[in-house]
């Protein structure tokens, strides 16, 4: 027998490395890659990050800068008043998509053949459907003449219609309902990527079928967990049309009143200065969201 045709790790090696040198980031050098990278720069440049810089120093004044816009944000209840519902808005919106996401993302993982496909028809078809079309079916069924009042009128339970629309539980049950399939797939993807044999490996080492979710699934699944929570709550924390159309000028958010300034008052660096603040607010939450999923193992896989 020929032992030098035998496979040496030296002759398993040389060819993955081969492979790996054959790679664009090993093939190009530092200037071609940043040459082939320009476009991408200058477009980033030009489309995120001048129109950013430019709405910081337009809400310092571009006479004479200073923090007056802020202080009056900060001083006046009117405006703390909104910035207060518009995050309680977001996070109570993030929590419910959770709740009610989650066990559709866990049956969306398991299931197989034509449950699946009935599964994803019913989350991606609202996700393709314009918010308008949405935000306006909610208003169909929470008008006083609406579904649900006549149904409550008829049954008994009421005896004259209640209102609610242009309701804070209205804007939340619409926003839960329009942002929910960006939690359900993260959390999805995150599920269908974990092997069964953790499962199986926890349930005959004697852990039931609980303990197996919450000692195994569940910390496996928080990559999609954070991925979901951090969507759904910029999203919630930055969303116009839903609120304009549901909850109407008594439950007014942040992104209402942004456009309230820019296009009725006409108050550009106010408009501006509440969009800075908007920004901060959400890159605080992103980086607090960040730092509590440190402590598990699961931001592992995200970091």
């Amino acid at each position: 027998m020929d032992m030098s045709a035998a496979p040496t790790p030296g002759r398993l090696i040389g060819p993955a490395l081969r492979l790996g040198a054959a790679t664009p980031a090993g093939r190009y050098g530092a200037t071609l890659t940043l040459v082939l990278l320009m476009p991408l720069i200058v477009l980033f440049s030009i489309g995120f990050l001048y129109p950013i810089a430019r709405l910081v120093i337009m809400s310092f004044g571009d006479a004479a800068a200073d923090l007056e816009q802020y202080r009056r944000i900060f001083t006046t209840s009117l405006y703390l008043g909104v910035l207060s519902r518009t995050i309680s808005t977001a996070a109570i919106v993030t929590l419910l998509s959770l709740m009610f996401g989650y066990p559709v993302a866990l049956a969306m993982s398991k299931a197989r053949g034509r449950l699946a496909l009935v599964i994803a028809a019913a989350v991606l078809v609202p996700l393709w459907t314009s918010v308008l079309v949405r935000s306006y079916a909610w208003i169909v069924l929470l008008q006083r003449s609406g579904l649900v009042n006549a149904f409550l009128v008829e049954s008994g339970f009421i005896a004259a219609p209640l209102k609610l629309l242009y309701t804070d539980g209205a804007v939340i049950l619409a926003m839960t309902h329009v942002l929910m399939p960006f939690m359900i797939l993260p959390i999805a993807n995150a599920l269908r990527s974990i092997s069964p044999d953790y499962a199986l490996a926890a349930r005959s080492l004697g852990a039931g079928s609980l303990a197996t979710f919450l000692r195994v699934v569940l910390p496996l699944s928080l990559p999609g967990v954070f991925a979901g929570c951090v969507m759904c709550f910029i999203l919630a924390i930055g969303f116009y049309i839903t609120p304009a159309l549901v909850g109407g000028p008594e439950a007014m958010t942040m992104a209402t009143l942004i456009a309230q300034q820019t296009m009725v008052v006409l108050d550009w660096p106010f408009a501006a200065a509440l969009s800075t603040v908007l920004l901060l607010v959400t890159l605080l939450v992103v980086l607090a969201f960040r730092r509590a999923l440190s402590i598990s193992k699961g931001i592992n896989s995200v970091a």
